[in-house]
């Protein structure tokens, strides 16, 4: 209790700051409107009279991989209310592009006055966490409520169990609110439990990205996109990156065109915020861009940079790739790279910087068949035009990834079953 009261303490003082963080306008960032009063609990009630269950997507990336969970549980029970929070508002639009299938809502704050309000609200009967968003003031709650917590395809590095573990105390008392921790994998629940959880709340469910469907409409936008950038020309793609690997990625490029004059490089920076201020650096880096927002067919054939500015495109733009460079993954320890399982979803030859610690135990399945490469920055240049030049080698790497994309499925099924959602 004197833990949390320090904790919420500490929260109070910080908060406008993270507050004018969330609420900042960016370029390209969706705004909150009158909705940010949900962020302090004054949450609308569903349309639904049925207790729903609340998943907590906390942005994009979350949103992203709780859709196929979604999916199957309206698919086994078409009745059930689903209710989706995120913190974000580029979160929120992820999901509203489920339509009908979920309600949203943005998660409150972690004060207890928040949470109740919104639990007043929303009446849950079950609340699933996607990876790993603990906050102490909503499990309390949230427990207090009567609402069984399960963490769903619960990740923790052993940076991220460093982290927790100097602050050991705080861990210890939200553990005893969590009900189930549905780890991908054995690293995984080996960290939770190192920090203090019982191994019976513990199960290894695989991670349900493995899971992820790719529909037929996604396949023929990406062949249509194919067409439109040109269908005989070299295409690489660099997917999510951040600030610090796009001076490396367009040094990169200009090698890479050195060999193909005609070469084309998709890039798609991981926040929208960054849109703007990407376009302008390839422009002043000398690459003839264009833009996905706004590029005729025209411009799209003669440009050497195409910048991928939208949101939830993501598979369309790597499945009219030859080539994928997954970011996140050249800039030290700062993100720990970002899911390689969608090229090899799409059999598209994978490269990742040296830096993968938040995907190592698939990035390392992945390694193990040679279905992905890794690289430096100062290498990678060479590393795709290998991939350009011997389709040989390019085709059976794609092969063996999406071979350990194909065994790994079923997480979904798992988790349904541990968490008592069927």
């Amino acid at each position: 209790m004197l833990i949390r009261f320090f904790y919420t303490l500490i929260l109070a003082l910080i908060a406008p700051l993270l507050l004018f963080g969330l609420y900042k306008s960016k370029p390209n960032k969706p705004k909150f409107g009158k909705r940010w009063k949900e962020h302090f609990g004054i949450t609308p009630k569903l349309t639904s009279n049925q207790r729903p269950i609340w998943i907590h997507a906390v942005s994009v990336g979350e949103s992203i991989a709780a859709t196929p969970l979604i999916k199957e549980i309206k698919k086994q029970n078409p009745e059930q209310p689903i209710i989706v929070t995120t913190t974000t508002s580029t979160g929120a639009e992820q999901i509203e592009k489920l339509g009908s299938l979920v309600e949203h809502r943005y998660m409150p704050i972690d004060f207890g006055f928040a949470v109740k309000g919104f639990l007043k609200a929303i009446q849950p009967k079950k609340m699933l966490i996607i990876e790993t968003e603990l906050w102490p003031n909503t499990l309390h709650q949230v427990s207090k409520f009567g609402v069984p917590i399960t963490i769903v395809n619960a990740r923790l590095s052993e940076k991220s169990r460093n982290n927790y573990a100097k602050f050991q105390p705080v861990f210890n008392i939200i553990e005893p609110y969590l009900t189930k921790i549905l780890c991908q994998s054995q690293s995984d629940a080996n960290h939770f439990e190192s920090l203090g959880v019982a191994k019976s709340k513990l199960a290894i469910t695989g991670s349900i990205k493995f899971d992820i469907q790719i529909a037929d409409t996604i396949k023929e936008k990406a062949k249509a996109l194919r067409s439109k950038l040109g269908e005989h020309r070299a295409i690489w793609i660099a997917a999510s990156t951040h600030k610090g690997e796009d001076e490396q990625i367009l040094n990169a490029h200009k090698n890479v065109l050195e060999i193909y004059p005609d070469a084309l490089l998709i890039i798609v920076p991981r926040h929208p915020e960054r849109f703007d201020s990407v376009v302008q650096l390839c422009q002043s880096s000398g690459f003839t861009t264009a833009r996905r927002t706004n590029a005729d067919i025209n411009s799209c054939k003669r440009s050497q940079v195409y910048v991928g500015d939208t949101m939830g495109e993501m598979l369309i733009l790597i499945g009219a790739a030859d080539v994928c460079f997954m970011g996140g993954s050249l800039i030290g320890d700062k993100v720990g790279g970002h899911n390689v399982l969608e090229p090899a979803a799409l059999g598209i030859p994978t490269i990742s910087g040296p830096s993968y610690f938040n995907f190592k135990e698939i990035t390392e399945r992945l390694l193990a068949t040679d279905g992905i490469m890794i690289c430096e920055g100062h290498s990678l240049d060479s590393k795709v035009i290998q991939l350009l030049e011997d389709k040989h080698s390019a085709t059976n790497m794609a092969n063996q990834a999406h071979s350990v994309f194909k065994r790994n499925k079923g997480s979904l099924e798992r988790s349904i079953q541990y968490a008592e959602l069927g």
